[in-house]
């Protein structure tokens, strides 16, 4: 009996990278994000700090998805500096507490995509990526239907996130402080 092909189709990404090719002209949209506070509404920036930014996947892979980015343009943790590394870290727990009470995964998935053979979109800008994640939530809408399943809008939980923020005092680093 011959194997059967293995191949896993996610048509849907093809949109997210010809969406990184758009933004080559006018640079790395996350150096953008950054140089642009006043636009942090529009562009779902939830957090700054010092040295770090916490902002909503324009391309979710699930509720929630968030990325923990460098402020300046580095393509490596072994670019970045103790206190560099550490922040994201920071963000990382912090973002993780404020999806926690807004949203209540069952868990997470924390990974950095490395050089665009290992899926780095975008692979000059150090970036984590924050998933939330629910039991019974791996499915095959984006193989199957062409589609994903995202339960709340971006701009719904965006409000929830900022406000469940201000109560809870996160992020516990905050622009202006680098101390805890």
């Amino acid at each position: 009996m011959p194997e059967a092909n293995e191949n896993l189709w996610a048509p849907w990404r093809m949109e997210y990278i010809r969406s990184l090719s758009d933004e080559a002209g006018g640079g790395c949209f996350l150096c953008q994000y950054w140089s642009h506070p006043e636009s942090d509404t529009a562009n779902h920036v939830l957090w700054r700090t010092d040295r770090a930014m916490v902002l909503f996947n324009r391309f979710p892979y699930s509720n929630g998805h968030l990325l923990i980015a460098t402020g300046p343009h580095k393509p490596a943790l072994d670019d970045l500096d103790d206190a560099e590394k550490l922040e994201l870290i920071q963000l990382v727990a912090d973002a993780q507490a404020a999806l926690s009470r807004a949203i209540s995964p069952h868990g997470f998935n924390v990974g950095i995509n490395f050089g665009r053979c290992a899926g780095a979109g975008l692979p000059d800008h150090l970036h984590l990526h924050l998933v939330p994640r629910w039991n019974g939530d791996t499915n095959f809408m984006s193989v199957v239907g062409d589609a994903r399943v995202i339960l709340q809008s971006i701009d719904t939980l965006y409000a929830d996130l900022r406000r469940i923020s201000a109560e809870a005092g996160l992020p516990r680093t905050r622009r202006g402080s680098t101390t805890r």
